[in-house]
């Protein structure tokens, strides 16, 4: 009898339980301490809801302590609440949903009906004790793995349970990760529903259709947004409600929830990412694009923006917009309010000037209607020309500020126009060099730069053009890169070849310089650097504590300064090299004269430098040479190249260029570097095979295909090639060589050793029998 022998995956999961169960054997001393913990919780939970952050005054009366020296218990005018506290679950329920979120997060079930019953057990055991979950430190990521992967009608379960509790739950620190999740796992519901794409679930045995599952999950948003109006003002400034309440707003406008932009606007760096094995792709695809929402969300949009600035005054404000935790939802509320209705607003009143009487009317309607930028610049454009006012007060003080100055970049990319104008004339244009020299007020600037014209666009490069050192020695790479990007989009030759000019002079009058100087080459590489970057097939743990030893935590300043100028000087080189004319041609040739050990370092260091070699093999060459001397330098280390996280890219980026250009200076590389890299993949194969990424190296470059049937290759390795070179390299048949010598005969000629006598046709034809005669 042979031994049953489990599979790797088996393996792999006893491995993580067994290191799980081990834990939970060294924190069993630790829990009298977790349960004095938790009385004190429950003490605190039993006060009166204090909140972190009270919102500001309503009064007129500035204060500047008022967000972060509130007495605990202080309640602002819109905290008359008391937070709920739910109880606390058995040793037995932690246990039992403990064991359940280990179990939902390894995912490992024999097949989707077996999960679908587990969950709809999980669900008749938490009935009840939803809220005690949710506000659990120790079982609230249970609740949000569940969200995961829960049907329509379970999620409009949690709605029925979360049902006048939400106000509660959205301020606490566990809850309100849960109601994130909810929210955000919901909304594409909404769009299937109003396109008619939902099909209803099948109701399981022995459970009651509520009537929360007979609602549409519209309706459940607008009840729950009833619920939470009495106290938006608080929750604009709320350490964990404001989260909830952003999340609320990106569901109600409709844009997209998996974008980078929506996912830093909704989430902090510190959160705690929970996910399932698998669940990713059950993902629905509209949390990737715009979706449709009803129009009752769009009103209710309007709502909640004049509903929060209703109860403040402009002091109110600029407290607002200098604070941590108001300042992202204030950007979210005034983008909003400028991207929706902004234009709305245009359209009638070009609309209205039809009419002479229904347009005063109109206008004297909207002239009292009071919007969230009319109190943050009242009186404006006008109102800029002077530095008295307080719209000119309130953007001078928002430039330098590290926080009010990301409020002032939202300001600039969506406001209209004529305000745009008097921003541009008035307070930016004329000092535009000296703001992009700081190292705060250079984010409007360049948000300014983004929407100049041509004409003054020009005149900001002019008087930039002395500042290019100085913007060189403090690092201002994104300044730079923007001034080059925008004068090739308003087609400005001269204004980038001036630009061009001077940072070359700030680097020695050298093009060699560029590259080297931008990447940071010249500079001694650090031990963890050096090391391959390489992940191997092992499970999740150990790869998250490889990570976290490669990457501490902790870093000086002195670091994160060299990582900031290495990405942004590496964009730098990136935008160079996409503008075609001088700028390309002078980071390529920068590029032609690094040293091998240079380029295998911008290979393997980091996914900002590796990314320009990539952009550099499919770009149009300058010179016939440069795409063969680039490869040529990283030959001789294939196979370190294979098994890097990023140097793998570059060598997957060569086989899909070509080996002939099918236009002069295309990006091609000849076909016999791509056999000598293949030649040495084959001979580190096994190696290869070892590691992920060595793996997925040898399946891109076709690696079985070359050791079996290399003639295979050798016709796959030239598709990429143009029509007319691979119909000439192709092998002809023999009827095909047969007509093209025929083609190449004067006509007429019928072969040196015809004989008409042996010929069909010829027989007794008089003509051939006089040649023979006279022969």
């Amino acid at each position: 009898m042979g031994k049953n022998r489990k599979s790797k995956r088996q393996l792999v999961r006893d491995e993580k339980r067994a290191k799980k169960r081990e834990r939970e054997i060294e924190h069993e001393e630790e829990r009298d301490i977790k349960k004095q913990r938790r009385e004190e919780a429950q003490q605190e939970a039993l006060a009166p809801a204090a909140a972190d952050y009270v919102p500001p005054p309503l009064d007129g009366i500035y204060d500047e302590n008022a967000f972060s020296s509130a007495p605990e218990g202080r309640r602002g005018p819109n905290t008359n609440f008391e937070r709920e506290f739910f109880g606390m679950l058995a040793e037995e329920e932690q246990e039992y949903f403990r064991h359940a979120d280990e179990l939902l997060e390894l995912n490992d079930f024999p097949s989707a009906e077996e999960r679908d019953i587990f969950l709809q057990n999980v669900y008749k055991e938490m009935r009840g004790k939803e809220l005690k979950l949710a506000s659990s430190q120790s079982c609230s990521r249970l609740m949000e793995r569940l969200i995961l992967l829960s049907n329509t009608r379970q999620k409009k379960s949690l709605f029925d349970a979360f049902g006048g509790h939400f106000i509660s739950l959205v301020t606490h620190r566990f809850a309100s990760h849960c109601c994130e999740k909810l929210f955000l796992q919901s909304a594409p519901v909404v769009t299937q529903e109003l396109s008619g794409e939902y099909e209803q679930e099948p109701l399981p045995e022995g459970e009651e259709e509520t009537e929360a599952m007979k609602s549409s999950m519209e309706d459940l948003f607008l009840l729950t947004l009833d619920e939470l109006e009495e106290h938006l003002g608080f929750l604009l400034s709320d350490r964990y409600g404001s989260h909830a309440m952003r999340a609320l707003l990106v569901i109600l406008s409709g844009r997209p929830l998996d974008q980078a932009g929506t996912k830093s606007l909704l989430q902090s760096r510190k959160k705690e990412y929970i996910t399932v094995e698998g669940a990713a792709a059950n993902a629905s695809e509209l949390s990737s694009q715009i979706r449709a929402v009803p129009s009752s969300f769009t009103m209710a949009i309007k709502k909640i923006i004049d509903d929060s600035t209703a109860t403040m005054d402009a002091t109110a404000l600029r407290v607002l917009a200098k604070h941590p935790t108001g300042n992202p939802t204030l950007q979210l509320l005034l983008e909003l309010e400028l991207t929706m209705f902004g234009k709305n607003k245009e359209k009638k009143e070009k609309k209205q000037k039809k009419d002479d009487d229904e347009a005063e009317t109109k206008k004297e309607e909207t002239q009292s209607e009071i919007t969230l930028l009319g109190m943050l610049v009242p009186d404006a454009p006008a109102a800029f020309a002077d530095n008295t006012t307080q719209a000119a007060e309130f953007v001078n003080s928002m430039i330098y500020d590290p926080i009010g100055s990301r409020l002032l970049e939202t300001l600039i990319t969506h406001c209209p126009g004529k305000i745009f104008k008097g921003l541009q004339q008035h307070i930016f244009g004329p000092r535009i060099q000296s703001l992009l020299r700081n190292d705060i007020a250079c984010y409007p600037a360049i948000r300014v730069l983004n929407r100049l014209s041509r004409e003054d666009l020009a005149d900001a490069v002019e008087k930039s053009l002395p500042e290019m050192a100085s913007f060189v020695d403090k690092g201002r790479f994104n300044v730079i890169k923007t001034l080059f990007e925008r004068c090739n989009v308003r087609n400005g030759t001269d204004e980038i070849n001036s630009l061009l000019k001077a940072l070359t002079s700030a680097y020695g009058n050298d093009w060699k310089n560029l590259v080297p100087k931008l990447c940071m080459l010249d500079e001694e590489v650090s031990e963890e650097e050096q090391k391959p970057q390489s992940t191997e097939e092992v499970g999740e743990e150990e790869a998250q504590e490889k990570k976290e030893k490669q990457q501490p935590k902790f870093q000086t300043q002195e670091a994160k300064n060299k990582a900031f100028m290495l990405n942004h000087g590496s964009q730098l080189v990136a935008a160079l090299l996409a503008i075609p004319g001088q700028p390309s041609k002078a980071i390529q040739s920068s590029l032609a004269a690094l040293k091998p050990a240079q380029v295998m370092k911008m290979a393997t260091t980091s996914h900002n430098t590796s990314s320009i070699l990539i952009k550099a093999l499919q770009t149009p060459a300058i010179t016939p040479t440069f795409h063969k001397v680039l490869v040529s330098s990283l030959l001789p280390h294939v196979y370190e190249l294979a098994t890097s996280q990023h140097g793998s890219a570059i060598l997957n980026a060569i086989i899909t260029l070509p080996s002939k250009p099918a236009e002069p200076n295309a990006p091609a590389v000849p076909f016999h570097m791509k056999e000598n890299i293949i030649s040495q993949l084959a001979q580190y194969e096994r190696d290869l095979r070892e590691t992920w990424l060595g793996r997925n190296v040898w399946r891109t470059w076709k690696g079985d295909l070359w050791s079996h049937r290399r003639h295979d290759w050798v016709r796959w390795a030239k598709e990429t090639d143009p029509e007319t070179a691979r119909v000439a390299a192709a092998p002809k048949k023999r009827e095909d060589k047969e007509k093209e010598e025929a083609e190449k005969k004067p006509k007429g000629y019928l072969g040196k050793n015809f004989d008409p006598k042996k010929a069909k046709g010829f027989a007794g034809n008089k003509k051939f029998e006089k040649k023979e005669v006279s022969a």
